[in-house]
């Protein structure tokens, strides 16, 4: 039964966003806290939902065009417009719960994208401004020919940079 498959499908991709949602709010607490180590293999783990959300979108994008034509709609149609098309029974109202818990699903995954955004321009701005500090202005000459560079002296860094 395809619909079955369309369910169960639409499952697993609920599943990855929610856990797309965990991996960007682990991220979050991440930059917050000042933890730059570990934001790179947060970023990964990130990009490993994303394979699998990708991977399972096609495969629901299949389910739906082979449901979508039992139903009478195109192939091709978005998904709200098979779960607008399916016949009176259960699987309206399972269906529209499924898309309803994924719009805002992704909802919340866009805010958090956009934090995390935030947080790591933050982040590269506040290195640029440091690494900026480091170096010594644009080296111009003078009339005796030596250079106005600024000293030499020793530098300190925060490790935790």
């Amino acid at each position: 039964m395809s619909v079955n498959d369309l369910s169960a499908v639409l499952w697993r991709e609920r599943e990855l966003l929610e856990l797309l949602t965990f991996k960007l709010e682990e991220e979050q607490l991440l930059l917050t806290a000042g933890r730059s180590r570990w934001v790179s293999h947060a970023s990964r783990e990130v990009e490993q939902v994303l394979d699998r959300l990708r991977s399972t979108g096609l495969e629901r994008a299949a389910q739906s065009a082979e449901v979508a034509e039992e139903w009478g709609v195109a192939a091709d149609a978005p998904l709200r417009e098979v779960v607008a098309a399916a016949p009176n029974g259960p699987w309206g109202e399972i269906l529209t719960a499924h898309l309803t818990a994924m719009v805002e699903l992704t909802t919340q995954i866009g805010a958090l994208r956009d934090e995390n955004d935030r947080f790591l321009r933050a982040a590269a701005l506040a290195t640029e401004e440091t690494l900026a500090g480091t170096v010594s202005g644009a080296a111009t000459y003078d009339a005796s020919g030596t250079s106005g560079s600024g000293s030499d002296g020793a530098r300190l860094f925060d490790g935790s940079l």
